[in-house]
């Protein structure tokens, strides 16, 4: 026979949680739960079935039967087990209390007794503590072994892009075909003349997109391009590690692109495209920069308009009251070519100079070697500074943000010594390279200052003069830059010497000085006493 005097309510839940994983499906609950009513002849007016995990407050079902019992309209559960209702401390008191004012009556579960005396209340209240247990005990498990697999250099997540879990292993490798991807992303960023928004259009190009099939948002590419992942490290709990999975750019490039992402993260101003000369020439009167603007002249003979170019000073200056002229921008751009044009290189020069370094690039560079043993010294010091910190964090003297913030500092600068390490092993004589490719371009200048690309002169103009170029009284001048000063001095034209012919100058260097406008060395086999040139 039924008991009408009480009113049930039939609750299932089933999470996919790994404590939950030994528990009935919620096809078997219900079941089984609706087989024990009718057993009990218990009156259940109401199935509620919850899909969530019961460790944190918060489940809408959950409360909303709680609400009915409060209002009257029910006045006892029926449940598959305590562990069912409450798995944390406040859902459990919730129910404790419902029972002591009454509200809750009965409580009927098929694998667990209860009566609503002191007694049951008790074991109720251990039941519900043991589920608590239970779940924090295996969530503190589950913290140790993630601990453990991070000090081993496991990276205890999903992947990033560029990278599989592999689940026989259990370990994080490359992707090969989206690792070359995610290379040519940092690379097109690191340029510094694109935005979040074009390296998401360009990943979406590859085939790189959400989940939803959309483009990645510009948070997310930031999150990538910042991510120390791709360069055999991670964060784990706000902490730095060594990764054993390979790195698949370079730290070098990934600075370079934590450079250009701190630059953009300022506000940036919408600027108008400058013509081929402007920000080039400086007005040799008052100082400000030269800037440009078009006219158009009617020529009645042809019936057509020409828009002609002129550059003239800004004149911003608030000291100096500037009338500089105005220059057209062909017999500016004759100017500038007159004056690359000087201190384009022979092509013997360059001959020579190439063949020189190609002797010097056979050689051994012992300073490139010394340079090498002296950061496996920086290292090894690095190293045992690392142990010391941690030491001193273990015995408590360091506080846990001075010892994150010096561990990551540390590392990272452990990083970048090995990169350099191994860039020197690899290339020795790195300087050869910018010293060919500065050969390559003095003598090529005399091209470029006959060609009529405006914005190539621009460009070659700044590596020769930088902000040294002036315009005043319609007249462009300026002082080369090293190495192209001595391309320009008297010193470094042609002189007849005896009856021998045409020869370079002598290029005195005692030792090699890197110049920063260059970034190569004047190495000291540059003396052309005897190198003689046809006439």
């Amino acid at each position: 026979m039924q008991n009408y005097s009480l009113k049930y309510i039939l609750y299932a839940r089933k999470s996919t949680d790994v404590e939950d994983k030994q528990i009935l499906s919620i096809e078997a609950q219900i079941t089984e739960l609706r087989m024990f009513a009718k057993r009990e002849g218990l009156n259940v007016v109401e199935e509620l079935i919850e899909k969530q995990t019961a460790k944190m407050p918060g489940r809408p079902i959950f409360d909303s039967m709680i609400d009915c019992i409060e209002k009257g309209e029910a006045n006892g559960i029926v449940c598959w087990h305590p562990d069912r209702l409450a798995r944390n401390s406040v859902d459990g008191g919730r129910i404790i209390y419902l029972l002591d004012t009454g509200k809750i009556q009965a409580l009927k579960f098929p694998q667990f007794w209860f009566e609503p005396t002191p007694q049951g209340k008790f074991m109720l209240n251990i039941a519900f503590g043991q589920s608590k247990y239970y779940v924090d005990s295996l969530s503190e498990n589950t913290k140790r072994g993630l601990r453990q697999k991070v000090r081993r250099g496991e990276y205890p997540s999903l992947a990033p892009i560029g990278y599989l879990n592999d689940v026989r292993s259990k370990t994080i490798v490359v992707d090969r075909k989206k690792s070359k991807i995610i290379q040519e992303m940092f690379a097109l960023y690191s340029q510094g003349d694109k935005t979040l928004e074009d390296v998401s259009r360009f990943l979406a190009k590859k085939g790189i997109v959400s989940t939803e099939n959309n483009i990645l948002r510009k948070d997310r590419i930031s999150y990538i391009l910042s991510n120390p992942f791709y360069v055999g490290l991670f964060r784990y709990s706000k902490e730095v590690f060594e990764g054993k999975h390979n790195p698949i750019i370079s730290k070098k490039l990934f600075d370079k692109a934590q450079e250009v992402l701190k630059q953009r993260s300022k506000p940036q101003r919408a600027e108008k495209i400058p013509k081929a000369y402007c920000g080039l020439l400086h007005c040799g009167n008052c100082g400000m920069m030269i800037t440009a603007e078009q006219k158009e002249k009617y020529y009645k003979g042809t019936n057509r308009n020409v828009i002609y170019t002129y550059y003239h000073c800004t004149r911003k200056s608030k000291t100096t009251k500037c009338f500089q002229p105005f220059i057209r921008e062909e017999e500016l751009d004759q100017q500038l070519s007159s004056l690359i044009q000087k201190v384009s290189l022979r092509q013997d020069w360059a001959n020579f100079m190439l063949n020189k370094l190609k002797d010097d690039e056979n050689q051994g560079s012992q300073s490139c070697l010394a340079f090498v043993l002296e950061n496996r010294d920086k290292i090894s010091h690095l190293k045992q500074k690392l142990q010391f910190l941690l030491d001193s964090y273990l015995d408590q003297v360091l506080g846990r943000d001075v010892y994150l913030q010096k561990k990551f500092e540390i590392m990272s600068e452990l990083k970048s010594l090995e990169e350099q390490n191994i860039r020197f092993e690899q290339k020795q004589n790195v300087w050869i390279g910018p010293m060919k490719e500065w050969v390559n371009e003095a003598a090529g200048a005399a091209k470029i200052a006959k060609s009529t690309d405006l914005f190539a002169k621009k460009v070659l103009s700044l590596k020769i003069f930088g902000s040294n170029l002036i315009l005043e009284n319609e007249k462009a001048r300026g002082n080369a830059l090293n190495p192209y000063n001595f391309l320009a001095s008297e010193g470094a034209s042609l002189t007849k010497v005896g009856g021998r012919g045409l020869e370079p100058p002598s290029l005195t260097a005692s030792r090699p000085k890197r110049d920063a406008s260059t970034s190569f060395a004047i190495r000291p086999w540059l003396n052309f006493n005897k190198f003689e040139t046809g006439s």
